[in-house]
């Protein structure tokens, strides 16, 4: 394995004072394996807002690159232009574009319905001024009509302006590469990095899992039960999994891989490890 080949890490805005401790020892850690950028997670509606400006604020300042997500879902163009400006202000040059969730209680979309709509704005109002990930789905987005309809949306993303896609988190490296492969029949020719989740934790696995239709295949899920609170286990079956998979990614020609992180170090670093990609 080559130590060149890209990778990126997820973190989402710490809550409180200890989380943001935590979280500078975890990038500390995570700065040594020279990924190519962190992305940073905004809550529904934009609610973790200034939190994630401040976790990104941190990692450019460690002279790193950093992606917050931006979410457009109850925006309107002013503010989005408004966010624009700050982003250049603070020297950002890549984001995560998402329609993103209503917060409970919300009944309004705001002026953007659609991730591809916020991608046309910021490219009408920017130019070329930002690099622009956007979100894809190889087991399907759960509120997707069909495959075909879900392949439609990224590809209008594309033309729209996206840069490059992150995929949700997979366990079949089979559904990635036909995926892939569906992308570039419909002419979907952007990079569609691979999204992994290094496994910890089976609760937390199998809660994250059902909420956002991941698939964890049956012969994993089986393991996972069968360990039960043994965690030590638990995460040596994971990080065996993990790794093999990512190697087989590698290997099929994927052009990176993004991992979510949960705001942790240990797991990434092991399967980074594993693949040659850390000292």
């Amino acid at each position: 394995m080559t130590k060149n080949f890209p990778i990126s890490f997820e973190f989402f805005p710490p809550k409180t004072p200890e989380g943001v401790e935590k979280l500078v020892a975890v990038r500390q850690a995570l700065y040594q394996l020279k990924p190519d950028f962190f992305s940073v997670t905004y809550g529904a509606g934009g609610t973790t807002q200034a939190g994630t400006l401040q976790t990104v604020q941190s990692i450019l300042a460690d002279g790193f690159n950093a992606a917050p997500h931006f979410t457009c879902i109850g925006a309107t163009r002013d503010s989005v232009r408004a966010q624009l400006a700050q982003f250049k202000e603070m020297g950002i040059q890549r984001m995560v574009a998402l329609r993103g969730d209503l917060p409970s209680g919300y009944g309004a979309h705001g002026e953007f319905h659609y991730a591809s709509d916020l991608i046309e704005f910021i490219r009408a109002e920017t130019g070329d001024s930002f690099h622009i990930e956007v979100a894809s789905y190889p087991e399907m987005h759960p509120q997707a009509k069909s495959p075909e309809a879900d392949l439609q949306a990224l590809a209008t993303k594309v033309g729209a302006g996206a840069d490059s896609s992150i995929t949700q988190y997979f366990y079949n490296a089979n559904a990635y590469f036909y995926f892939v492969e569906q992308c570039r029949k419909n002419g979907i020719n952007i990079p569609i990095v691979a999204g992994i989740m290094p496994i910890t934790s089976s609760t937390q696995l199998m809660r994250f899992s059902d909420a956002c239709g991941a698939e964890i295949p049956r012969w994993i899920r089986l393991r996972l039960t069968a360990f039960g609170d043994d965690t030590a286990s638990i995460k040596a079956f994971g990080l065996d999994v993990v790794s093999s998979l990512c190697e087989q990614l590698i290997q099929g020609g994927a052009p990176g891989i993004h991992f979510y992180t949960m705001n942790q170090s240990v797991a990434t670093t092991a399967i980074c490890k594993n693949l040659g990609l850390a000292d």
